[in-house]
């Protein structure tokens, strides 16, 4: 009991200096994030802002008073004078553009991934290492040969076409991802699959497939994110109304005319990335898990 006695002054004293320590850390956490929410605040109050207000004010100042005008104008449903329209149609193009794009180029994926871990064959590994150079491979080197290729097949200048450039972009990455994963998966569940008659697809749907629910959850953010947020693919083999809405916000910031309306322009900004923010605030912590079940593995 004395010995105890003797440690308790040294133990209260080792847990103050914790705390301090902690507490340090956690002040200087707190300057990082309010560091990177810098920009979204000022976005979020510049865009209900008038235009007098802006030019009279700061950056950072709080709005004096709330409108809601730039959001509409951006979001298509206001007009000025004779200048109407906003990002509502182009955001559909985008929709229409990730969800098949994310979808085959998943499954695909999926099916690749599955094939190069649980049915080998030879060249396997061969196979799998140039589609695993593909995830290296710049935009910029393919732009041209995408572009003739979706010529001779006449989708040049649709979002069909631009579908197929990021099925095409994407499958080194999906199937990077399911392999890596599925490589975790014990061979004998397909050998006994097997032997009970099950073949290549009724193997994967009825064992991998349910099992593999958080690589794709992991895959279909990662591919969500990377097309939806795409300009180089879109502003190169889109045009005219069939642009997604990464290249409509460039066009709206850049071909104002007159009076720089820079509430509209951060309006516009955040409402293209709401979608981004939206799936990673529902998903976030699935994307958590399917990342330590497996997805960066090798």
């Amino acid at each position: 009991m004395a010995a105890d006695r003797e440690r308790l002054p040294g133990q209260g004293a080792s847990s103050a200096k914790t705390a301090i320590l902690r507490l340090v850390l956690y002040g200087v956490l707190a300057l990082f994030v309010l560091y990177y929410l810098l920009p979204l605040f000022v976005m979020l109050s510049t865009s209900v802002k008038s235009l007098d207000e802006i030019r009279a004010g700061s950056l950072v100042s709080l709005p004096q008073a709330i409108t809601f005008d730039a959001w509409a104008k951006a979001w298509g449903t206001a007009c000025v004078g004779v200048q109407c329209g906003g990002l509502r149609p182009y955001l559909v193009n985008s929709l229409l553009m990730v969800v098949p794009a994310v979808a085959i180029s998943t499954i695909i994926g999926a099916i690749n991934g599955y094939a190069l871990t649980k049915w080998r064959f030879r060249g396997a590994d061969a196979i799998f290492a140039l589609m695993l150079f593909g995830c290296f491979i710049p935009f910029q080197v393919v732009l041209l040969p995408m572009a003739r290729v979706l010529g001779l097949l006449g989708l040049a200048g649709s979002i069909y076409g631009l579908v197929l450039v990021h099925v095409v972009y994407g499958l080194s990455f999906t199937t990077l991802f399911f392999r890596n994963f599925f490589v975790t998966v014990p061979d004998d569940l397909v050998k006994a699959a097997t032997v009970d008659g099950a073949g290549f697809f009724r193997t994967f749907f009825r064992i991998m497939l349910p099992m593999s629910i958080p690589i794709f959850i992991v895959t279909v953010i990662w591919q969500f994110t990377q097309i939806y947020n795409d300009f180089l693919f879109g502003v190169s083999f889109t045009v005219s109304d069939g642009v997604p809405v990464t290249v409509a916000l460039n066009n709206l910031v850049a071909t104002s005319t007159g009076v720089k309306e820079y509430n509209v322009d951060m309006a516009a900004a955040i409402l293209t990335g709401l979608p981004t923010l939206l799936v990673y605030v529902v998903a976030g912590k699935y994307f958590i898990r399917g990342l330590s079940a497996g997805a960066v593995k090798g």
